[in-house]
């Protein structure tokens, strides 16, 4: 167990924290924190996969799109990522679209704000042939204050689930928010009525009541990050790419016990409080507080659509290659692999859906897609 987040626990007042600072602590504490510290997050060597781990065929088909939206001359030809991962997904983008409108990659900045110091070097590595168009940011404040105001396509994969949640319980008619305390040397839950204002607020906002024996995590975190900013981003659209749930999926008997876990060494840990500062900890993103509040900062939404159907009407197909090579290691073979991988229901890309919201700007989408039908 990490001594410092004990310490926290036991110097706080009530000898008590909510799983929020649980989580700040867990992931995101500068010298201790799980995404802080310097070693591998994604891929085989890490605890998760990303969609961009299937194929580099996920970023270059976003690049596709992105290119079809800077040429409507709506938007210009400016990304901010957040939460850049290990710079795969940039490489891929700006890789594709160096390829195929040079025209407007020579005006393109794509900026990454990612607070670990870690994943940032990563993104060092892997961009180094993009180093003039690059630029990256430790975290928003800093972005905000440097760009004043954004315009352009702002982009994030398994963003939101990442950040702190609180955690709230429905019991005979009493809510609850559980607790991170320390018990016989451990850290526990425990659980004390609800008097935190801002969880009301926030249920009143978005006019949920909890069954009996139901948990659901708070994503108040989510809430100010979108209102907060709502000024920086000027004419804009936004791609969520991430899991979650709407407020109707969240009541059905499967999800009533909530979503927050941890991914250790690739296996999914139901126990948030094992391995604290190893381990990822998420939770779903609930889809309708995210229009809601996205909204309310003056985003327009436009779609929710699972990942494989949008993946489809985006062209993904187009990638898919007719050949006769016998080696199933060759590189064609793998690509073709991993395209059917992303858009069979058994694969990936059934437990991810994709949001896309605008501001500022009114888009003609029905004519940026190469399928629309697949987004029926």
């Amino acid at each position: 167990m990490s001594n410092y987040i004990v310490e926290a626990i036991m110097s706080s007042p009530q000898q008590r924290i909510s799983y929020a600072d649980y989580m700040n602590l867990a992931l995101y504490d500068e010298k201790n924190g799980y995404y802080m510290k310097d070693r591998a997050k994604i891929g085989r060597s890490g605890d998760f996969f990303t969609s961009i781990y299937v194929s580099d065929v996920f970023g270059k088909l976003f690049a596709s799109l992105f290119i079809k939206l800077v040429e409507t001359g709506k938007i210009p030809p400016r990304i901010c990522e957040l939460g850049g991962g290990d710079g795969k997904f940039a490489r891929a983008v700006l890789t594709e679209w160096r390829d195929r409108s040079f025209s407007t990659y020579e005006q393109l900045t794509y900026i990454i704000i990612d607070t670990s110091p870690y994943q940032r070097a990563r993104q060092q590595e892997a961009l180094a042939d993009f180093q003039q168009t690059v630029v990256q940011y430790a975290d928003m404040e800093m972005f905000y204050q440097k760009q004043q105001q954004f315009s352009g396509i702002v982009f994030s994969n398994e963003f939101f689930d990442a950040l702190p949640v609180h955690v709230i319980t429905s019991e005979q008619g009493q809510l609850y928010e559980s607790f991170v305390t320390v018990k016989n040397g451990r850290l526990q839950e425990e659980k004390q009525p609800l008097e935190n204002e801002a969880i009301v607020s926030y249920l009143r906002e978005r006019n949920l009541s909890l069954m009996d024996g139901q948990r659901i995590e708070v994503p108040l975190a989510m809430k100010a990050f979108l209102l907060e900013y709502a000024s920086l981003f000027n004419k804009c659209v936004m791609f969520t790419v991430d899991y979650g749930y709407t407020d109707e999926e969240w009541k059905q008997a499967p999800r009533r016990e909530g979503s927050l876990r941890g991914y250790y060494q690739h296996r999914l840990i139901a126990n948030p409080l094992a391995y604290p500062s190893e381990m990822d900890i998420t939770s779903h993103v609930p889809w309708d507080a995210l229009r809601l509040y996205g909204e309310k900062a003056g985003w327009e939404w436009v779609h929710t659509i699972r990942q494989d159907r949008f993946l489809l009407a985006a062209g993904i197909l187009d990638y898919l290659v007719a050949h006769h090579d016998p080696n199933p290691f060759s590189e064609q073979s793998r690509r073709n692999r991993a395209i059917r991988s992303l858009i069979t229901d058994e694969g990936i890309s059934s437990s991810f859906h994709v949001m896309i919201q605008q501001k500022g700007i009114k888009l003609e989408w029905d004519t940026l897609w190469k399928e629309p039908r697949f987004l029926k």
